[in-house]
């Protein structure tokens, strides 16, 4: 198989265009979007990328997690495909091109081929996961979770948001819920082009970032449980404050995630307090524990550490800490084939580039349990993701499109 030439690249007005035209599906408050995973705002995005994945002649399978696989044939129907993608879905303050420029990268790719009359002999399959973000049904990467058998499909279905609407009846009620079986397809390569979502490459001044590893995680769901009683009739020293045992807890994640750097990231960013009233001593407080890192040893060592000195500190206090699992994947390490072609095609293209690990996850963790995978990142502003006022250039765009590109196209093998 031969790399593609340095002058192959994409149109990148038209990628850039087709970025903001589905970003006016869902709309936020503050120039980003809330397009959450099976609402009718996702569902019309989907629609949107159908219709634009038929104009450029590909066929769309759906499976039972509502994931959609437009394939575009090769020159031998018979090869296992070469997949790229990431997710439409958003955060609820979400900004316009976390998962959405690695879903219409992949759609430019194909459209950007059929301009300049190019084939491979592999076919390529342009890929939108459901609910990568997890952010109304948890867990997060929960639709490529099932397909790598890390999840049940059933037992997804089952998750709930904070309505009490289950996720199977939501995808249903959108009309995204396939027949094909999750799981099925065969792959013989998966990339996925993301932004960064971290401040690494615009410091650095990198234009592509050549991901290696992405970092594993933990997330503990603790509850600390004390007495509620009146703020102001209540002794000091008679107080069971279980907002007490928060304080106590987040300095402990902050100490623990130090004592491993530059390994390691952890903090609690979700919380919920009951009864949750000005005048009331916190009876309860429950909250998630986000532990990540890179190595295996160190997320282990967290965690421990965590369990092991949490209880004492409330126990300390007159409160009681408890905790469970809500979420955990280990650190991934890319395919060094795939990262390779990534690095080469980021030099011929002349851009330059730096090896980084992803902080965040993706579905590209998941299926790199499945087949090789590996991931491309481009800088956004400042770091900042998860945000309405997330983001990037349209050359970052344009950048990582065209690594992408040459990559896809090396591993389906261009043809002629």
């Amino acid at each position: 198989m031969s790399a593609p030439g340095a002058n192959l690249k994409i149109d990148s007005e038209r990628l850039w265009q087709s970025l903001m035209d589905i970003a006016q599906i869902g709309p936020g408050i503050a120039g980003g979007n809330n397009r959450q995973a099976v609402t009718d705002e996702d569902g019309e995005a989907r629609h949107l990328f159908q219709r634009w994945c038929s104009e450029a002649g590909g066929t769309m399978g759906v499976d039972e997690m509502g994931t959609m696989f437009a394939r575009f044939e090769g020159t031998d129907p018979d090869a296992l495909p070469v997949y790229l993608g990431s997710h439409l879905d958003t955060q609820p303050t979400g900004g316009k091109y976390d998962g959405v420029l690695g879903v219409l990268a992949g759609l430019e790719i194909i459209r950007s081929m059929r301009d300049l009359g190019i084939r491979t002999r592999r076919p390529i399959v342009v890929t939108n996961w459901t609910n990568e973000e997890g952010t109304r049904f948890a867990p997060a990467m929960l639709a490529s979770g099932v397909f790598a058998g890390v999840h049940e499909r059933d037992w997804a279905y089952d998750r709930v948001d904070a309505a009490g609407k289950r996720f199977g009846d939501e995808l249903a009620r959108i009309g995204w819920k396939g027949d094909e079986p999750v799981g099925a397809r065969e792959m013989h390569a998966f990339f996925e082009l993301h932004i960064e979502q971290g401040p690494i490459l615009e410091a650095e001044g990198k234009d592509i970032g050549i991901v290696t590893h992405g970092q594993g995680l933990r997330w503990i769901e603790c509850t600390v449980t004390g007495k509620g009683q009146h703020t102001g009739s209540t002794p000091m020293y008679m107080r069971r404050n279980a907002g007490r045992g928060l304080a106590r807890v987040t300095e402990l994640v902050h100490e623990i995630a130090m004592k491993y750097q530059p390994d390691s990231a952890g903090a609690i960013g979700h919380v919920d307090v009951f009864p949750n009233s000005r005048n009331i001593i916190p009876e309860k407080v429950v909250f998630t524990v986000d532990f990540r890192s890179h190595k295996l040893e160190i997320l282990q060592a967290m965690e421990a550490e965590l369990q092991a000195r949490a209880p004492a500190l409330c126990a300390d206090i007159g409160v009681k800490f408890a905790s469970q699992p809500v979420g955990a994947f280990d650190p991934p390490a890319f395919d060094e084939t795939l990262v390779g072609r990534v690095r080469a095609a980021a030099e011929r293209l002349g851009y330059s580039h730096m090896d980084i690990i992803s902080g965040a996850g993706h579905d590209a963790c998941w299926i790199n349990r499945v087949c090789p995978t590996t991931m491309i990142m481009c800088p956004c502003v400042d770091g900042l993701s998860h945000n309405e006022a997330e983001e990037i250039s349209p050359q970052w765009a344009e950048a990582g499109a065209n690594v992408l590109m040459h990559a896809v196209l090396e591993t389906a093998e261009l043809v002629g």
